[in-house]
């Protein structure tokens, strides 16, 4: 996970470690054709040697070549410590979600932080409520299909929604703690219409999670028997019928004794 500053030297290092290499290669084909030609006269293999030489030394050019064009760029600035800590956070948390049951390990992580960020304040109790009432819906939202789909899409806005104000009346009460008595009377008001606010709502998500729950039970309520327990009821009594034919066969069966 390096950032743009590391990315940027570790290529100038590259670069410069290749030009090195292929300068190196040159000057050895170079020196080996020099020697070798005159030595043993011009043929095949002194094209080759030739070749060899040339290519590399056009390969060494253009590594030098890159590399002055990439050192005449300025260096990325270096990343604060924070936002270095939070893309790596932010990377890894979305390599945790791709795996199989990532999303749902995340979530739990998430819910158990706000959970603790709201422990001894006023929040804390409708934000359990409002947490079991989520939980609730969540597992009625497949099948909360058709004419439901659109309350649906509130309820998740809606739950978004009072997850903030939560969070929002619990900060609230904790600067009231540390505010100056003048500036008290102020912010408990505050605190209380947030309060407020944030019973009626989930009051009135709860009513929303009853009404879905009873949608479900109208729509899948049958108005006859349920064809399964149809088909198990005749099998029984066809089991019955073929045990009261095998008993009375038996009887058939049976020699009668004689006195």
């Amino acid at each position: 996970m390096a950032d743009e500053r590391t990315r940027y030297f570790r290529r100038l290092g590259k670069l410069r470690r290749s030009a090195r290499r292929w300068s190196v290669l040159a000057g050895g084909l170079g020196g080996a054709t020099v020697i070798l030609t005159p030595y043993a006269g011009i043929g095949l293999a002194d094209a080759f040697w030739a070749a060899a030489a040339g290519a590399s030394t056009a390969l060494a050019a253009w590594r030098w070549i890159d590399l002055r064009a990439l050192a005449a760029r300025p260096a990325p600035p270096a990343l604060d410590p924070a936002q270095a800590a939070a893309r790596n956070r932010a990377r890894l948390v979305a390599a945790v979600e791709r795996l199989p049951a990532g999303a749902g390990v995340v979530a739990e992580v998430r819910r158990v932080r706000s959970r603790g960020a709201l422990r001894g304040t006023s929040a804390a109790e409708p934000w359990d409520r409002l947490d079991r009432a989520a939980s609730t819906m969540a597992g009625m939202t497949g099948r909360l299909t058709g004419l439901a789909e659109p309350a649906v899409a509130e309820a998740s806005a809606a739950e978004h929604s009072l997850r903030d104000l939560a969070d929002r009346v619990a900060s609230v009460e904790r600067a009231v703690r540390l505010a100056p008595p003048d500036a008290r009377p102020t912010l408990a008001e505050a605190h209380q219409a947030l309060t407020g606010q944030l019973e009626a709502g989930v009051g009135a998500y709860e009513r929303l999670v009853v009404a879905a729950a009873g949608y479900l039970a109208e729509e899948y309520r049958p108005e006859t028997e349920h064809p399964a327990a149809a088909r198990l009821t005749e099998a029984t009594d066809l089991l019955h019928g073929f045990a009261s034919a095998l008993s009375e066969l038996r009887a058939v069966g049976r020699p009668t004794a004689t006195s």
